[in-house]
């Protein structure tokens, strides 16, 4: 990143190294010459993250290395920039990054493409913050992982009736993919665990699935959502829909219909807002994402692109008045559009419009418990787990993580699990307020600022 702008190729910058981002470099890569532009990719981390398998890290069926890609693997030209976006300056074309060293840097660019992604939506509940555990970062995956064997050693340990009823009590809010899956995959931890534990065998273990909407995954239709719901509850998992978190405290979670659970683990994975990164470019939105034209470009900006759960990209395939659901393979598909459309705009050509035809939905549950719609087709049981797990293979961007997941799978189906605590992240708070971090973002007046001398204190240009 420097400044000012290469007046001889221009510079390219992605902003996020998410499904979205790293899609739009890799078509930017594969499609420009090296010398035609010089592409950056601003990321906190050196990997893209496969979201989906999140919840079989967290179940100890996937080692953490197998969902997080290198980009180094997967980008040969692209210049990484290890730090956060904090802000950009859509006048000045410049980018506030924050780089993992807590240094702050601005750089220029000639057309940027916002993929900055979303952070865990809590709706202000009170407790949520400071109690809940979230699951949208690799981190939080292992952290929970080693929360809830945990909670098994401690039952295990006291002698305390009531604190060992509370331990073994697991409340997931959220029934959409990611909680569902992760209810399901912990719950499957849990009950194979307790053969390793003889204090345990016959004690019950409570699993607690909550979501304020009157259906499972309303995104199956009904047949699937009925039938992964009634298997859910015949796991033995309580699933409470029209209900949500009333409060939470230390110990403790009350729900909207009045129960009051003592419990030691609240798992918050109910929906996902824009990135704060949106707020600092002053542009219209819609509901907390930028608002984008087809072709995803900001209005007023023919610079600025955005893409992924940052941006409201109209969903052409639906008519065009609704909104793209926050989606990979939304992300995925903008991505490549996105970077087509990049190219269009250096070579002074028209853009392409998104427009994304629904190949189906997946959802692994574990076992033979999968229900998956691809191509509009329903399916249950062992073609739904074939489907499901294929179509995360073909998802992984290379053929090594590919092989590291179907390994795992393969070992885990035949070892098993050893139900070991890393301890990476003991004495170390994993709740969603200590782990995602989402302080520290500009407002639309902090970033508009030019002048160095008007610069906040450490802030300098990228060299």
């Amino acid at each position: 990143m420097t400044s000012p702008i290469n007046p001889i190729r221009p510079r390219i910058l992605i902003v996020g190294g998410g499904f979205a981002g790293v899609a739009c470099a890799r078509r930017l890569e594969r499609v420009l010459k090296a010398d035609e532009a010089d592409i950056v990719l601003v990321t906190p981390l050196d990997y893209e993250l496969y979201l989906p398998l999140l919840p079989q890290v967290a179940a100890g069926v996937l080692t953490p290395q197998s969902v997080a890609v290198s980009l180094r693997r997967v980008l040969r030209r692209t210049r990484i920039v290890p730090g956060t976006a904090l802000g950009v300056d859509l006048e000045s074309r410049e980018c506030v990054v924050r780089l993992i060293t807590d240094q702050v840097i601005r750089g220029g660019y000639d057309i940027v493409v916002l993929a900055g992604g979303s952070v865990t939506r809590l709706f202000d509940i009170p407790g949520v913050p400071e109690h809940a555990h979230g699951m949208k970062t690799l981190a939080e995956a292992v952290a929970m992982r080693d929360h809830v064997i945990a909670q098994l050693d401690l039952a295990d340990a006291t002698g305390d009736r009531a604190e060992r009823e509370a331990r073994l009590r697991f409340v997931v809010v959220g029934g959409g993919y990611a909680g569902t899956e992760t209810a399901a995959y912990l719950q499957r931890l849990t009950v194979a665990a307790t053969h390793r534990y003889p204090g345990l065998r016959r004690e019950p273990i409570e699993w607690h699935l909550v979501d304020v909407s009157p259906r499972l995954m309303p995104e199956l239709g009904p047949r699937l959502g009925d039938k992964a719901l009634s298997r859910l509850r015949r796991r033995g998992i309580e699933v409470s829909l029209g209900v949500s978190v009333a409060s939470a405290g230390p110990g403790w979670v009350e729900l909207t219909d009045g129960r009051r659970l003592p419990t030691h683990t609240l798992v918050w994975t109910a929906g996902v807002k824009a990135s704060p990164l949106v707020a600092s470019t002053g542009a219209k939105t819609v509901r907390g994402r930028l608002a984008v034209t087809a072709e995803l470009t900001v209005p007023g900006h023919d610079d600025v692109f955005a893409v992924g759960d940052a941006a409201a990209v109209p969903d052409l395939a639906a008519g065009g008045d609704a909104v793209c659901p926050p989606t990979a393979q939304h992300a995925l598909r903008q991505g490549r559009t996105a970077g087509d459309n990049v190219v269009a705009r250096l070579r002074g050509r028209s853009l392409s419009q998104y427009r994304h035809r629904d190949l189906g939905l997946v959802v692994d549950l574990g076992g033979l418990g999968s229900v998956a719609r691809p191509l509009g087709i329903p399916l249950s049981g062992l073609p739904a787990q074939l489907v499901t797990r294929g179509y995360h293979l073909l998802a992984l961007p290379t053929l090594v993580a590919r092989t590291r997941v179907a390994t795992n799978w393969m070992l885990h189906a035949v070892a098993g699990d050893d139900f070991v605590r890393t301890g990476f992240l003991a004495g170390q708070p994993n709740t969603i307020r200590a782990m995602e971090h989402t302080d520290g973002f500009s407002t639309t007046e902090e970033v508009h600022v030019t002048a160095d001398s008007d610069k906040p204190a450490g802030t300098q240009k990228a060299s």
